[in-house]
């Protein structure tokens, strides 16, 4: 067969994110015609290839060793060599390693060249039913609570659908930390293990997403990307309107409680309310 590659590229190539039947034709035959594949995970990727016959050699390329490593790649492609960049799952560079290498081949006039293929963020945003005329990918979100919580409070106002990944261990964490911030009612799409076996897509709102994967243990396994909508009343232009309706609530009720109501009439977080409250009573 003759080779569709041209001497001295890069290609970044989409692998499957779960069914081994989600791959091109053309991104096999790619695979099988490189001279090196630059592999995330070589062992994982290495079953990936068999699977499908596929005996091109592997150099591993990952975060701790992509910067350290690019000069060499790209002085190989200089030299006529052509190369295949793959993620452990989906589209390269998504949340995933070769940003630093991609950079360093448009530098040095290098071709990089594109096979696409599946992106988990795009997968879960096509089958979420939320907007997606306009979105933002946020990918994962920091592992410590504080920082977490300031990456979602960044983002309370954004209008945009927005679309995170998440990991089993921490799942459960992150829905807590966007309930929290976004407020009860901000309506989100959990969509765990796509193109699986034990694919699972709940739409619902961040409190009931949040009883239902904690009373399922087994809907805690796996992979997950979790799709929320966006702020439908900006606060910057709303904070009038809901200092006018605390000073109705705190007539009645406590601070937390007017907060609480707010939040919930003007689809916004509970802590931004409850700031507003206290700015009305002096206290901040």
């Amino acid at each position: 067969m003759m080779s569709i590659v041209q001497a001295g590229t890069l290609f970044v190539v989409a692998t499957p994110i779960g069914n081994m039947d989600d791959i091109t034709d053309r991104a096999k035959q790619v695979l099988s015609s490189v001279d090196v594949i630059l592999a995330e995970d070589t062992r994982h990727s290495g079953r990936l290839l068999k699977h499908y016959g596929i005996k091109t050699p592997m150099w591993a390329l990952h975060e701790h060793n992509e910067r350290s490593q690019a000069k060499s790649i790209v002085e190989q492609l200089r030299q006529g060599k052509t190369m295949a960049l793959i993620s452990d799952a989906g589209t390269p560079l998504i949340s995933d390693p070769g940003y630093h290498l991609v950079r360093k081949c448009h530098e040095n006039s290098i071709q990089v060249s594109p096979l696409p293929g599946a992106a988990a963020c795009i997968v879960a945003l096509s089958v979420s039913g939320l907007p997606t005329d306009r979105f933002c990918f946020e990918g994962f979100l920091p592992a410590k609570a504080s920082a977490r919580t300031a990456r979602l409070d960044a983002l309370v106002d954004e209008v945009r659908t927005m679309v995170f990944y998440e990991s089993s261990h921490r799942v459960l964490v992150c829905l807590k930390a966007m309930q929290d911030v976004f407020g009860d009612e901000r309506q989100a799409t959990l969509a765990r293990e796509l193109s699986k076996r034990y694919e699972t897509i709940k739409s619902s709102s961040l409190s009931a997403l949040n009883e239902w994967i904690s009373d399922d243990e087994n809907q805690q396994r796996g992979e997950f990307a979790i799709v929320v909508a966006g702020q439908k009343k900006p606060t910057v232009q709303g904070d009038e309107e809901l200092k006018r309706l605390l000073k109705l609530l705190m007539e009645d009720l406590s601070i937390k409680q007017s907060a609480s109501v707010a939040a919930k009439y003007f689809l916004i977080s509970k802590k931004h309310a409850y700031q507003q409250a206290l700015e009305l009573q002096g206290k901040i």
